[in-house]
């Protein structure tokens, strides 16, 4: 196991609320008087060939993306990521707090303050709970601008185009440990789930150190801290998944992916080593793939 229990349990629980948080905010956007704002609404398809346009631009600025990530690591203007990385959390921020306000008088206000506030601390103050409770409504905001451009062929395209994309970057040219890299020591923003934590041994040995040593003493030590992490990336593609499943079949599929992601990703927490990277999106695909082909094998019996 890559991370002790406790803390793959935790992850885990992190990504299923996410998960759940997601389909509700999808669906209260896939609702034709509810509107997506800062002129986001997606262009409508109206037919099948509608849908591969839209996808093949969304690959393509996928592409654009990585490659203007490349240039501002390589040039490196942190500044400018944090500012890219601010605008991106204060939009998917508002986004999915205004779905869960819409019943307030003044939600539009409200919203765009506390998503403005959280991603101020998470972008520029790098709080830790301010990190991790905005991960829980960033991915569901994304994802509801993607979801009505999607359908049932085009997402499984994506979902396995992204899953040979996450071999290659993880275990061929090790891109995706340089950005995470680059992302948590320069820019000191990172896009994912991050939990750390200590050993038991060291745990021991700090409560030791507390009872032997001055305060000075104690902070001249140098603690090394795991820290288990889980990409953006890994947990807005289910999301995204789920929400297209909503739109076309019903919440018995969009749930029945949610499970099967979770699967997916418990199997690779469970069966990883310690102190080696992995692809998740191959298991996450994997484990959606098998709860869409049960919800079939359900529904036809």
């Amino acid at each position: 196991m890559k991370h002790t229990l406790k803390i793959t349990l935790i992850i885990l629980f992190m990504f299923l609320l996410t998960q759940f948080i997601g389909l509700y905010v999808v669906n209260h956007y896939l609702k034709p008087e509810n509107k997506l704002i800062f002129g986001l609404e997606p262009p409508e398809a109206k037919t099948e060939a509608d849908y591969y346009g839209f996808f093949s631009f969304v690959i393509f600025a996928f592409f654009i993306a990585i490659i203007i990530f490349f240039i501002l690591m390589k040039i490196k203007i942190e500044f400018l990521m944090r500012l890219w990385f601010f605008a991106v959390v204060f939009i998917a921020l508002s986004i999915s707090f205004l779905s869960f306000f819409s019943w307030f008088k003044y939600a539009f206000i409200l919203s765009l303050t506390l998503a403005f506030l959280f991603a101020f601390f998470k972008v520029y103050k790098r709080h830790i709970l301010a990190h991790n409770f905005t991960e829980f409504f960033i991915y569901p905001g994304i994802a509801a601008v993607f979801v009505p451009i999607f359908n049932f062929y085009t997402i499984f395209i994506l979902l396995i185009l992204i899953s040979i994309y996450d071999v290659w970057a993880v275990w061929h040219s090790g891109i995706m440990q340089k950005m995470a890299k680059y992302q948590i020591n320069k820019v000191r923003v990172f896009s994912g789930f991050f939990v750390p934590y200590v050993s038991k041994s060291l745990k021991q040995k700090i409560k030791r150190w507390k009872k032997q040593l001055t305060k000075k003493q104690l902070e001249k030590k140098k603690i090394k801290v795991n820290v288990a992490i889980l990409g953006g990336g890994d947990v807005v593609f289910p999301i995204i998944t789920s929400g297209v499943m909503l739109k076309f079949f019903g919440w018995f599929f969009a749930v029945s992916v949610i499970i099967g992601s979770a699967m997916g990703l418990a199997y690779l927490f469970f069966f990883s080593e310690k102190r080696k990277f992995y692809p998740a999106m191959p298991f996450i695909t994997g484990g959606i793939s098998l709860g869409v082909i049960i919800a079939f094998l359900i529904t036809l019996l």
